[in-house]
């Protein structure tokens, strides 16, 4: 495994070639309050029993995705961390189906593992979250074969979820 590396963000205007910003800037813009409860919810719902390098990991593939996006003057997942989180299908814990979602809506910062989800969602909108997973746009339980898997390896193993990089 590789040592964990800061998810890549731009220098500021005017900065120095070269130069290192003290505070890296936020995806797309300072983060909003929904941007960090929504992502706060997706790591709740998607990763609340895995250790906190595993809630980082899920916020990783969602900040990567967003930094993809703005890259390519847009992506199919979208280009926000809410359109990201909520895209129909990529974070199941949104789907309208799924028995976990009215729990999602629900839960507050009294519960420990969403007040920690809380703090791992204001790190990574506002660009501070180290990417463990080295770029990972996509990941998966382990035991669960998506069909989007086949053919690509994992660049990451972190808790029980497995990331990929190599998925479009």
């Amino acid at each position: 495994m590789s040592p964990a590396r800061l998810i890549p963000v731009p220098a500021p205007a005017g900065a120095a070639p070269g130069a290192t910003p003290t505070t890296a800037p936020p995806a797309a813009g300072a983060p909003t309050d929904e941007a960090v409860d929504t992502l706060a919810r997706t790591l709740w719902g998607e990763a609340r029993g895995e250790p906190v390098r595993g809630i980082e990991a899920v916020a990783a593939v969602v900040v990567n995705r967003v930094r993809r996006a703005e890259r390519h003057g847009g992506h199919w997942w979208g280009g926000s961390i809410v359109a990201v989180c909520r895209k129909p299908f990529q974070f199941s814990c949104w789907n309208t189906g799924d028995p976990n979602r009215a729990k999602l809506l629900a839960v507050t910062a009294a519960d420990p593992v969403f007040a920690t989800c809380l703090r791992v969602a204001r790190r990574a909108a506002a660009g501070l979250l180290p990417d463990p997973t080295g770029g990972a746009t996509h990941y998966h339980r382990f035991g669960v074969h998506p069909s989007w898997a086949t053919g690509h390896s994992p660049c990451a193993e972190i808790g029980r979820h497995l990331f990929y990089d190599s998925v479009e």
